[in-house]
Order: C-alpha cells, then structure tokens, then sequence
C-alpha cells in the first residue's frame, strides 16, 4: 500500500491482481485498486474530478481524465473518509499510475489538487 497527504488530505491505494480476469496468453492483466481518500482538515471537501497517468512496461503510456470516480463526485467531511475500488487493464504484467484528484474546500470554495500516489502493478508471477 502507499499513501500520500496533500493539503490534509490523505490517499492510500492498495492494489490486487486479478488472475481470473487475466489472460497472459493474450497479453491481457486486470489489476484492481483500491483508494481511500481521508479528510484530514476542518473543512468538508468534494472530489470533482480525476487524471490519471498510466504506464505499461511495455512502452505504453495513457492518460485518463474525468469528473469524479466510479460516477460519483463524493463530499467527504471532517475526519470522514470515501473508499472506491477500481481497475485498470495492462498489456504487460507490470506497469505504475499516479495522478491527481481536483477537490474543492466546500467552506472557502479554494480548489485543491489532491496528489495520487504513485503504485506498481505487477503480478505475483513476475516476483520470481
């Protein structure tokens, strides 16, 4: 898992290969992740949007960008904390993403940009 705070807000993401939606003969990995955003400041803040950087270790890199995550743009109170999983396809057995989320303080409606730590994707044969 990693985890990163930025303007009090703390994202920690853990990722899990997914084996039974894989298909290595067809350079095909699925990886799910898992995000936990924390509210660590005084103020309630809303997630508006997401851009991710995604890189496949085969060369490959994509970006995504959009409002929210998983169709929701979640407030998230004082010392309250919003969990979503998602996923991500590869077409090698090892890749990374970062990005960021643009939040907004909904007390002084300051905009925030919200780090997203960088994780690796690898799956668990690759580690031998």
């Amino acid at each position: 898992m990693v985890q990163q705070v930025t303007e009090g807000v703390s994202i920690s993401v853990e990722v899990f290969y997914q084996p039974e939606q894989s298909n290595p003969i067809n350079s095909e990995y699925l990886f799910a992740y898992r995000v936990t955003i924390e509210n660590l400041t005084d103020k309630p803040v809303k997630l508006l949007r997401r851009h991710w950087h995604i890189f496949d270790s085969n060369g490959s890199f994509r970006e995504v960008e959009g409002e929210g995550v998983i169709g929701q743009q979640p407030i998230i109170a004082p010392g309250e904390s919003y969990q979503y999983i998602s996923a991500c396809n590869l077409r090698s057995e090892m890749g990374k993403m970062y990005g960021t989320y643009q939040m907004e303080n909904l007390y002084n409606k300051r905009m925030l940009t919200v780090t997203i730590p960088e994780f690796r994707m690898l799956a668990p044969f690759k580690m031998n």
